[in-house]
């Protein structure tokens, strides 16, 4: 706001602290230079012309834009923005709160000491499993996965990862490139950092979480439509997989209610990003190249429809 408002008259910004309907999307962009949405708004084609013909920009707070279409973008001649970089150290964090949180079983103490029926020390109370040593599975090897991979080098982890290429970075610390079958069923966590695409979309169903070890952890910070959110359910109440940790979710803000009632799931409001630091970064890269679009520069970070 504070970069937006000296170049920007009028600057208006959404009454409602909640996700707007398609039609108050529609509403609210029609007539408008440029617009700052997030990750939470769904720009679809019907958003895209309502904001036509004036609109020339959609700066994305966020890296993520599968809730954007952009082929209709590109129709319409409206340029998408995003904040790459600046979150990946924030959320390869986040990833390790989850991975030590579900393995430790640090809810479970939380809520048993809140409950007051701790009793003291026993020697095999809220038995947890072992970090250090243990396999470390990365499905997409970009900036975050890359970032959690390099962490998990003081953990002396094996390192698996599954990618389209091969990544030097991880390669360096003596991780292996392997097929998504075999990360699966080798690591005892397997951390998602894939993009939301066709391909990706229930990446981890029933198939592949069966696949996964019985002592094994799933850990999801990337989007959560790439989880088959019923099937997960089903394996973590019979016991399939040990634990999930979760910071995303198929139908957000709705997880399926039966995630908050398990005990071997840790879950999380999509916070991977939030720190003051890395909103404030993301608010000026946002705020940034919508002004730079809007005075006839180019973006520093668009993103373009392929195909």
């Amino acid at each position: 706001m504070a970069i937006l408002r000296p170049a920007c008259e009028p600057l208006d910004v959404g009454p409602e602290d909640r996700r707007l309907s398609p039609d108050e999307l529609a509403a609210a962009v029609r007539g408008r230079d440029g617009v700052l949405c997030s990750v939470a708004d769904d720009i679809d084609a019907a958003v895209l012309e309502a904001a036509t013909p004036t609109c020339r920009v959609f700066a994305n707070f966020g890296v993520g834009v599968n809730h954007i279409d952009l082929k209709a973008a590109a129709r319409v001649g409206i340029t998408v923005t995003n904040t790459p970089g600046v979150l990946t150290d924030a959320t390869a964090d986040l990833t390790w709160t989850l991975i030590l949180a579900t393995a430790r079983r640090v809810p479970e103490g939380m809520a048993l000491l809140r409950s007051g029926n701790w009793k003291g020390w026993t020697p095999t109370q809220l038995l947890g499993h072992d970090v250090t040593g243990r396999t470390l599975g990365i499905l997409g090897a970009g900036r975050i996965g890359t970032a959690v991979g390099q962490r998990a080098a003081s953990f002396r982890m094996p390192l698996l990862y599954v990618d389209q290429r091969e990544n030097e970075v991880l390669d360096r610390v003596g991780a292996r490139r392997v097929g998504l079958d075999e990360c699966l069923s080798s690591s005892h966590f397997v951390s998602l950092h894939v993009p939301l695409t066709l391909q990706t979309r229930r990446l981890i169903g029933p198939r592949e979480l069966g696949l996964m070890r019985p002592d094994g952890i799933l850990i999801n910070t990337s989007r959560g439509e790439v989880v088959d959110e019923t099937a997960l359910v089903q394996a973590l109440r019979d016991r399939r997989i040990t634990a999930a940790g979760l910071d995303v979710y198929e139908r957000e803000p709705h997880p399926s209610p039966e995630l908050l009632t398990l005990p071997n799931v840790v879950c999380l409001p999509h916070v991977g990003s939030a720190t003051t630091g890395t909103r404030s970064a993301m608010a000026e890269l946002a705020a940034g190249d919508l002004l730079r679009v809007l005075n006839g520069q180019p973006p520093r970070h668009r993103v373009g429809h392929e195909g």
